[in-house]
Formats: C-alpha cells, structure tokens, sequence
C-alpha cells in the first residue's frame, strides 16, 4: 500500500474504496456471525475511520446481521466488504485490499467460536510434488476476469 493510503474492492471490480490515511487495528474475528459473513472460519478485518474512507466506485449492498451491525458486500460478485457497527470508523475486509499483505492482523477476538482445529492449520501436510503438477497444468488454463489488485 502507498503512502498515499490504501485502495482495494471486490472481486468483480463494481465496488472499490479508498482509505486516505493510516488503518487501525487489525484483527481475526472468530464470532459464528463473522463465520458466516465471510464463508469461512473467521473474519479479517481492519478499521478505517469515516471521514477518510471514500467508495471510489459503487458502493456496497448492506445487510443487516443483527440489531447492532450491519455487513456491506458487492451484490454482484458477493465479496463480503465492511462491516458496520455505528461507529466513528468502518471495518473493512482486509482480503478486499489491493494489498492484503501490508495488513496483518494484530489481535484475535471471538475466541469461544475459534475453530477447536484453527492453531493447527499450519501444520497440516501440503500436496505432495506429483499431484501439484496436476493442479499447476489445470490452473495454467485458467483465465482470471478477476478485476486487478489496483484502481483502474
């Protein structure tokens, strides 16, 4: 991410945004309704205040996930977004940023729906050298319509 701030958006490219500024904290949420909201086993999310978030193009659909917050995601490719619970600042999905790399989480919360498996995710064995040529001749055919990790 640049010093001018940092850019990201959805997968389809319809929604983009930009935070003109630093980001707060950056966090795992492990809640059953983050679970569900990202379609995994937590949430990664980063705050950003209000007044230096802009939606550059489009802007988010929201549902409401309870009578506190409410979760802004693109209507049209589904990529969850934000996550808004009234505040001075938005939490946005740190995979949704041109540079998810430049934003590691620094705290986990929701611990009493962390995954009993989740410490061990490291550990587990990767595939094996011979089936990985397969997946590479496989993936060598695809062509991503994937909107790039950068404005256009």
């Amino acid at each position: 991410m640049s010093e001018e701030g940092h850019s990201g958006g959805c997968q389809c490219g319809r929604v983009r945004f930009h935070v003109d500024g630093p980001l707060g904290r950056a966090s795992i949420c492990h809640c059953r309704m983050c679970q569900k909201a990202f379609g995994s086993f937590f949430g990664p999310l980063v705050s950003a205040a209000n007044d230096r978030l802009a939606w550059t193009r489009g802007g988010p659909a929201w549902f409401r996930s309870s009578n506190k917050v409410r979760r802004g995601f693109c209507n049209h490719c589904g990529t969850p977004l934000a996550y808004d619970w009234g505040g001075p600042a938005l939490e946005l999905a740190i995979g949704a940023f041109d540079d998810p790399e430049a934003v590691p989480p620094t705290i986990q919360v929701g611990l009493e729906h962390r995954m009993s498996w989740f410490s061990r995710l490291a550990d587990l064995p990767t595939r094996p050298p011979a089936e990985q040529s397969e997946v590479d001749r496989f993936q060598a055919d695809i062509v991503s319509v994937q909107h790039p990790d950068r404005d256009t």
